[in-house]
Order: structure tokens, then sequence, then C-alpha cells
């Protein structure tokens, strides 16, 4: 899928009877399984060994992950926003690391190129700051992203760096072009799917830059409302299966816009723009036998989607009916023995389910992590600017 997941790597123009071990194969190794049987799971959080995981991920990435450099920027994010979590935001250079995302923001030639359509944010990579060709060809010229921009603003807020610097008018400007008639957002101004993930990214941009003048929040809250299921759930698009992760965007973006408040279970859900009573019961629903969580009916438990459902239920007061021991059994069945998590139990790690494996325990109050906002997906003292 390319560019277009800001750590939600789900893609909605597969089939929908294929497995969920496609629909990540963006951040996953493709070396999947241990050879021969798995060892048994450790019965505790193993933090030293996650330590070392993200340490040796900072300073040189595996070969595997060189068919993924479109997606540098993400890859980046989940282990720096992972140390953080592990108390480990020592170990990174703040100033090296900010200058570095720093070059990949799109600047215009003058404040004239505003009026282009171009979206200026940040680019994903060193690729995709390609130039356009002599013949004019944008179909290689990735340009910037609000997936990347996400995710470059969520690491200059981990590494503690002032976003007053950024020009937050001209970036919000630009995104505004990329919202449609219907509410949703383009990801990028040549064009792409429109769907919740891209709304969630640019409400979770105008939330951290404190500026919501990049996106017209009453036509994304009616897109977001029209993409809620008969069962609860919320699909990537109106119409389509309610699933976890487009969940998750939903109402997410629902509380960083100010639709929703704390609690919706505990309050008059009769003045609430959803029903959270049938979003609890569909939520509930996902969590499966082995005590894991699925995406969607009818499919195995995996490890990310403990943080994409478990922060819907956290964010509506809903997480205490979660059964806690059992869904800490089924994710320590996902920590390698090497440090991370894998997708599924036997499995190799890969820094995608090990980011979201650590947002999943600090959900569950692990003492060794950071406490966790479930909103932007960060840990809370990075989110709230300490």
């Amino acid at each position: 899928m390319s560019e277009t997941a800001v750590s939600i790597d789900w893609d909605r123009s597969k089939s929908e009877d294929e497995d969920d071990d496609e629909e990540e194969e963006e951040y996953s190794s493709p070396v999947q399984s241990f050879p021969g049987p798995p060892p048994p799971p450790s019965a505790n959080f193993e933090k030293d060994r996650h330590l070392v995981y993200l340490e040796m991920m900072y300073e040189l990435l595996p070969y595997h992950y060189q068919s993924q450099e479109i997606n540098r920027l993400t890859l980046a994010h989940f282990i720096i926003s992972g140390l953080h979590f592990l108390g480990a935001r020592d170990r990174v250079d703040k100033d090296v690391v900010a200058k570095w995302v720093l070059s990949f923001q799109a600047l215009p030639s003058n404040r004239v190129s505003l009026k282009d359509g171009e979206f200026y944010g940040f680019f994903g990579s060193r690729s995709s700051q390609f130039p356009i060709d002599e013949n004019g060809d944008c179909l290689t010229h990735n340009s910037s992203h609000l997936a990347s921009t996400y995710c470059a603003l969520a690491i200059l807020k981990v590494t503690g760096h002032d976003l007053s610097t950024i020009d937050s008018e001209l970036l919000l400007l630009s995104m505004k072009n990329l919202q449609q008639d219907d509410g949703s957002f383009m990801p990028i101004h040549i064009g792409g799917e429109t769907d919740l993930r891209f709304v969630y990214c640019a409400a979770a941009i105008c939330y951290m830059l404190d500026n919501w003048s990049g996106m017209d929040k009453e036509k994304a809250k009616n897109y977001i409302l029209n993409c809620q299921s008969y069962d609860g759930g919320f699909g990537l698009i109106p119409g389509s299966e309610s699933h976890g992760g487009a969940t998750y965007c939903a109402i997410a973006s629902l509380r960083l816009m100010g639709f929703i408040g704390v609690d919706l279970l505990s309050n008059d859900s009769s003045s609430s723009v959803i029903n959270p009573s049938l979003l609890l019961n569909w939520c509930l629903q996902r969590q499966a036998n082995d005590g894991g969580f699925q995406g969607r009916t009818n499919k195995p438990s995996d490890t990310c989607y403990a943080f994409w459902i478990g922060a819907v239920l956290k964010l509506i007061g809903g997480d205490a009916l979660i059964d806690k021991i059992a869904l800490r059994k089924f994710l320590l069945s996902c920590q390698s023995k090497y440090g991370g998590f894998s997708k599924f139990p036997g499995q190799l790690p890969d820094l995608y389910h090990s980011y979201y494996g650590y947002t999943a325990f600090s959900l569950l109050e692990e003492q060794s992590l950071s406490p966790l906002c479930p909103e932007l997906g960060l840990p809370l003292l990075a989110a709230s600017g300490i």
C-alpha cells in the first residue's frame, strides 16, 4: 500500500475474504515463523529485551526493511516512540533526530505556490523527495503525505521539539486542499484513496499543532458518522464492513475534534453523536477465546488490535470490561525472545506489532511502561508536551 498507512496498515482494496496476515505485510518481516516449535511464552513483560530490540533497530534496520524505504518516517516513529514508552527517551540524540525529521518537510518556493494545490507536509523518506522527471511525470514523485506528516509530528513531540517553530499556517492551509466535499481526506495532493485513516491523520495533525484551520471539522464529523455500520462499529468508507482500525480512527478523531467527551457510557447517550452502547457491544465481541482481539468478525486475534480496539474501549469508558488477564496472556504469547512482538504467537517480531504491543501493555497499565494517550497513540507525557 506504500506510504498510505500511518501505522494503520490494512488495505480496503483487498478482498474482504483475504486473510489478515496479508493485510499487514507493509511492516512485517518476510521471515514469519521460528524454525521448529515456538519457545514457551514468558510470564512477564521483558522490558530489557525490548530495549535491546529497539536500540538495535535505531542503529541499523535489518535488510528485510529495504522494501519499506518509502515508510522510513513511520518506522522511525515506531522505534523512537517505542523507546519513550519504555522510559528510554534518553537513548536517542533528540537534536539529531529532530533535525533529521525536519529535513523531510516540504516547503514551497514562495507563498504564491500555496495556490497550486500541493500539500506542504512531510515526505515519508528520501526517495519520496526525488524531483519530478524531465517529462513532468508525477507517478515517480510521491510528494508529502498525511501519514508521514502525522509520524513526523509524533516523533518531534516525543523528542520534545517545540512544534511552534514549524510553519503550521503553511502546512494547514495546504492540507485543507486535501479535504473532499464529503468530508474525507486524500492523503496526497495528486490523488489517492479517501477513507477514515486520513481523516484521523488530519485531525491528529491539527490537534498536535493546536490549530484547526486545516480542516472543516463539521464535514469530517459527518463523514465519520456515515461510516458507522448497523452493528455499531465503523468501516473505512461508508457502507463497508466494521473494522477495528477504522473504528479507532473514527472514535479517536471525534475525541480529538471535541465531538465526544470522556466516558461516554456514564453520560447521557441520547445527546451523543454516536450510540456508545452499540459500539461497546461490537468492541467487546472482538475479544476472542484466546484472549486477544480480532480486527473483524471471524478473523484470528492479532497483537495490534489489542491497541486499536482496546483504545476505543478506553476512550468510551468501557475498558474495565476487557478480560485483561486473558489479553495479557495472549500478548505475552506474541512476545519474542529477541524482544519486540509478532502478529501471531510463534512468529518473528516486527516494528509495527512491537509498537502496538507496547501501547497495548500501556493500556493494561504495565508498571514499566509510560502511560498512554489513547487518542494520539503516543506516550501521555509526550502528547501533553511534557
